[in-house]
């Protein structure tokens, strides 16, 4: 257990930099998630460019959204999709020219259906990578059975020993699952106060809502949590250490699945062409391999992703699911803010 605990914590001190910035080529800064400066990710990058990115780093999309709109300057930015509606809105993007990524034609076509995504304007959004959130659990502890139902956040039995994401999006979607919502494109005042409601009586069973998935594999690492709500990242860092972890993605009211991807910031210090080079070199085939060894997700490059192996896939948990799925599509500003405001009041014990 020490070795696992102290590995983890060494992770941390990589994946828990948000805000904080790495700096490489001065002529690129891309705004990311807390430990996507993955090296396989810009090998192409750095060949044609003699460096890689500079880097800056956030913990989840509401931060990334308040300090990019609030003046920080970018090049590109990850947000996930769920989030994208805000950025086109507050006018802090521009549409990318496709032309310029010859990889584009092979990005899953599903992931590009959305009028948020693609418009008469143009593509907003380049998706990049996809996974899940749902039970992560600590399999010498808990049986499948008590993981059937995204009830067992509410069990008795595991009080003080379960983990949420402190994240608006992931929160709603255990919530809405929970409570018998499986789309949240036009969720009811009804519909919403039950998930409400189910929150408020899951909280006091909350030992710690996680911040990062190094934080939450802490803290199952450590057995202070053996059931968490969790995107596949947690759990690839646990695997990696032989922790004893399942990752049940069928309950029977349904997980949720999402997809992020980058955005072009408008007015951007850095050099246009660089943020071609940058997409360019996530989108290539060796990218495939590097997203999911590092942190266990899909790239959305479906020709590269036909390159791994099925049982790889199967192992990294990124394979298809049969199960209720909540995709975690975009939503209106005001609903993100009603969800977001209502949470905080939840949180704080209201």
């Amino acid at each position: 257990m020490k070795r696992i605990t102290s590995s983890l914590l060494s992770v941390a001190a990589v994946l828990g930099l948000s805000g904080q910035v790495q700096a490489a080529d001065p002529e690129l800064t891309v705004f990311d998630w807390a430990g996507w400066d993955i090296a396989g990710l810009t090998e192409k990058y750095a060949e044609k460019n003699g460096d890689r990115p500079t880097y800056a780093f956030f913990g989840d999309d509401d931060e990334a959204f308040q300090k990019v709109s609030s003046g920080f300057k970018a090049d590109v930015a990850h947000p996930c999709v769920a989030s994208l509606p805000r950025y086109k809105a507050a006018g802090l993007i521009e549409p990318w020219d496709v032309s310029k990524i010859p990889e584009f034609a092979n990005i899953h076509p599903p992931l590009l259906e959305s009028s948020v995504v693609k418009d008469d304007q143009g593509v907003w959004f380049i998706p990049t990578d996809y996974a899940y959130t749902a039970i992560a659990y600590n399999t010498k502890e808990v049986t499948a059975d008590e993981v059937a139902s995204l009830q067992v956040f509410t069990d008795p039995k595991f009080a003080g020993r379960i983990s949420l994401p402190d994240s608006s999006d992931d929160i709603w979607s255990l919530a809405f699952l929970a409570t018998g919502v499986t789309n949240w494109d036009n969720v009811t005042d009804e519909q919403f106060q039950a998930a409400a409601d189910w929150l408020r009586q899951v909280h006091p069973n909350v030992r710690a809502y996680w911040a990062d998935p190094a934080e939450m594999s802490q803290l199952m690492a450590t057995g202070e949590v053996l059931v968490a709500w969790s995107w596949n990242d947690g759990v690839a860092l646990l695997q990696d250490e032989g922790f004893p972890i399942g990752f049940n993605r069928t309950p029977k009211e349904g997980a949720a699945t999402w997809y992020c991807g980058y955005v072009n910031i408008k007015d951007a210090p850095g050099k246009e062409e660089k943020a071609y080079d940058f997409i360019n070199s996530l989108l290539d085939h060796g990218s495939a391999k590097a997203i999911l060894d590092a942190i266990g997700y899909a790239i959305s490059n479906d020709a590269a992703l036909k390159e791994i192996p099925e049982a790889e896939l199967k192992a990294a948990f990124v394979d298809p699911v049969q199960g209720t799925m909540l995709a975690q599509t975009p939503v209106t500003a005001e609903f993100r803010e009603k969800m977001i405001e209502e949470f905080e009041n939840i949180k704080a014990g209201f």
